[in-house]
């Protein structure tokens, strides 16, 4: 058994584990594998285990390594979710739009407008997520937790495009309950844009070292990577 599957079946233990504890089907938490850094092989590994959502913060290297996956794949093999979970220049949209299903980290009306122009007229609506700096970190991508239900009309309103809900990266911390404090907060604006009409059903929160008590909170995505793949070596900025 490779080490790739063994992680799988070790994250999935836990979050079926948390769910269960927290009185939530294991069903209602989906397992985004970040493999962000690493080739497609590893991919395949992941995709032979039974993973079949997977995330990409680098445009490039997502791009190539869906094409590079896909080859490898065939036609008749499973299909695949790819996510772009990383930040977003103006200037990189379109091959956003052409590649990926599902954008965890729109923060401005410009990047969704533009998305929504360049998803091609031949794929299903592009799925999006709100990133909110829900810690109020400087150095932190997101739109401002009081700018979120403004932004979240204007984006719910685009074609080509469907709002599912809010993603979140919160100040790392130690302690469960901290953990937890952070998750709440990005579970009470996404509770209040549901009061407010909007038809929300995604939080993509908690990655390897807190998603449970992101699951805890309601996380219906978790963004899970060096978990399953390992240590990261990066060597690009």
């Amino acid at each position: 058994m490779s080490l790739i599957r063994q992680n799988l079946q070790a994250i999935t233990a836990t979050i079926v584990a948390t769910t269960q504890e927290s009185g939530r089907s294991p069903d209602a938490v989906r397992l985004l594998a970040v493999s962000k850094t690493f080739g497609a092989e590893a991919v395949l590994q992941a995709v032979d285990a039974g993973q079949r959502a997977f995330g990409e913060n680098y445009l490039q290297e997502g791009v190539d390594k869906i094409q590079a996956v896909q080859q490898a794949l065939g036609d008749s093999g499973p299909a695949l979710e790819w996510h772009f979970i990383g930040p977003i220049q103006s200037n990189k949209t379109r091959p956003i739009a052409e590649h990926f299903a599902w954008v965890h980290t729109v923060e401005r009306e410009k990047i969704a407008q533009r998305l929504s122009e360049q998803r091609p007229a031949g794929l299903a609506p592009l799925q999006i997520c709100l990133q909110v700096n829900i810690s109020g970190e400087a150095s932190k991508s997101g739109v401002a937790p009081q700018e979120v239900a403004a932004l979240a009309h204007k984006v719910a309103a685009l074609p080509n495009l469907t709002l599912r809900g809010l993603m979140a990266i919160p100040e790392p911390a130690d302690d469960f309950d901290q953990q937890r404090a952070a998750f709440a907060q990005l579970r009470t604006l996404y509770d209040q844009l549901r009061a407010d009409g909007l038809a929300l059903d995604t939080l993509s929160m908690g990655m390897s070292a807190d998603l449970r008590a992101a699951i805890v909170e309601g996380a219906t995505i978790v963004r899970v990577g060096s978990a399953i793949f390992g240590a990261r070596h990066y060597n690009k900025a």
